[in-house]
């Protein structure tokens, strides 16, 4: 099925990061799109307020006369639904093309030239990042992205017909599907071992995806990753290294030696030196592309940054409030990095809420590793996406591995009052889980 073809479009999963990118790309291509959820959020709301009809529970009947032609009808589903979801089960029991949101994004991408951005985090930066610098320097690109860039207010950038930008997601090896032209790789820590089952399979399908890349001169790796690629990092031996860093009124500025170039005084407004990198390697991919440097420069400055990605809520000198999607332990670290340099010597306070059973039972000690950094955890009950309980694995055991004497359990009704009375002048919330549905009700009563 080519794109052709497709007159209609059904998500099941619609409201997922990556899923509602796509559905707002078929719908401004003019297709018909709509699609089921498990539950109402901002993003389902946004859609709604598009002109995208969503409904929320799983029921044939609700699927609508016009989608039921397989024809024309193009299904795309999340690697999250279970497998007795009745409505995916009626598609695949009747023939209709059903395909996971990588293969839709391989298709989408064969045709273009793609740059992809793969890594276990820094991803949606990254290529936030770089859609941002394309789009400002006026190429034909269309960006799906797995956050929404504030500039934007979306996860769709652009609407070009040449250009595209795309996560490469390791998850269910996804990032098999793509047909990269340039890609780079920010990390390859141990994640989705639900998945993989182990470190070195997960290092093996990144070596098979950067392989995809053929003129190797357009790949590039944070320094220190075992892929052979151009080498970007923060002052070292890199082929593309920031030098000269200092910090001015809460911004970057810093200088970048390329095997061509010196490139002098960037602004850059991201903090953690994790960010600084993920702009290094945004850089780096269009200099090749052939993006020129002050192109790149400017388009630096106006970078706002992604939802959910290190954004403040409140930055007053008396109260700070910060709110990070983190949920993997090399993430919380770069988060209490970047706040410590940020705001030396102040009290921080980190909420935190596990996602994924399995992924708490993984890297439990490195979890309480990192939470034991900060001056004072909160830590929440583990969201459980798309898992079933696990035997003993519980947020009191976890709370029991962190080495902090300001630590304690908080239930979901009680989190709010609770930080309405923390002395702290620096609040983070940290997960990937539902804690992102109330950063709204959390700003509100702190401002008060």
């Amino acid at each position: 099925m080519n794109l052709n073809q497709i007159q209609n479009v059904y998500f099941i999963g619609i409201g997922g990061i990556g899923m509602s990118a796509l559905a707002r790309y078929f719908k401004f291509i003019g297709k018909n799109v709509t699609g089921y959820d498990k539950t109402p959020t901002h993003l389902t709301e946004e859609l709604e307020q598009e002109g995208i009809q969503i409904h929320f529970e799983d029921n044939v009947a609700l699927i609508g006369q016009d989608y039921l032609n397989k024809g024309n009808t193009l299904v795309v589903i999340t690697p999250a639904i279970p497998k007795q979801h009745a409505e995916w089960n009626y598609f695949l029991d009747n023939g209709f093309v059903v395909k996971k949101r990588a293969e839709v994004l391989g298709i989408i991408t064969k045709d273009t030239f793609c740059f992809a951005v793969a890594g276990t985090h820094g991803k949606t930066t990254t290529s936030s990042i770089l859609g941002h610098v394309l789009y400002e320097s006026g190429a034909d690109v269309t960006s799906f992205l797995g956050g929404i860039v504030e500039n934007y207010n979306s996860n769709l950038i652009g609407n070009g017909k040449t250009v595209t930008v795309v996560e490469a997601d390791e998850f269910d090896r996804s990032f098999l599907h793509l047909h990269p032209n340039i890609a780079c790789v920010t990390s390859m820590d141990a994640d989705h071992l639900d998945i993989y089952g182990d470190k070195a399979s997960i290092e093996a399908s990144f070596i098979e995806f950067a392989n995809k890349v053929e003129d190797k001169t357009k790949l590039f790796v944070t320094n220190g990753l075992p892929i052979e690629a151009i080498t970007v990092g923060v002052n070292d031996d890199s082929q593309f290294v920031a030098k000269n860093i200092k910090i001015e009124d809460g911004w970057y500025v810093f200088d970048v030696e390329t095997p061509t170039e010196t490139i002098t005084n960037l602004k850059f407004g991201l903090p953690g030196r994790h960010n600084l990198t993920n702009a290094l390697l945004a850089l780096a991919m269009a200099k090749t592309f052939g993006t020129p440097t002050d192109a790149i420069a400017k388009a630096f400055l106006t970078f706002k940054g992604v939802r959910r990605r290190f954004s403040f809520q409140i930055r007053k000198p008396e109260l700070v409030y910060i709110d990070d999607y983190a949920h993997h332990p090399t993430e919380i670290n770069a988060v209490h990095q970047a706040v410590r340099e940020l705001y030396p010597g102040k009290k921080v306070l980190a909420v935190f809420q596990p996602h994924l059973f399995s992924r708490t039972r993984d890297f439990a000690d490195d979890f309480a590793k990192s939470l034991s950094q900060f001056d004072e955890v909160f830590l929440m009950e583990i969201y459980p996406a798309r898992e079933l309980p696990m035997e003993g694995i519980t947020s009191s055991w976890l709370l029991d591995k962190i080495d902090n004497k300001n630590k304690r359990l908080v239930q979901k009704p009680e989190l709010i009052s609770l930080l309405q009375s923390a002395d702290a002048p620096v609040i983070v919330t940290i997960g990937a889980g539902d804690v992102g549905e109330m950063v709204q009700d959390i700003k509100k009563a702190l401002e008060k």
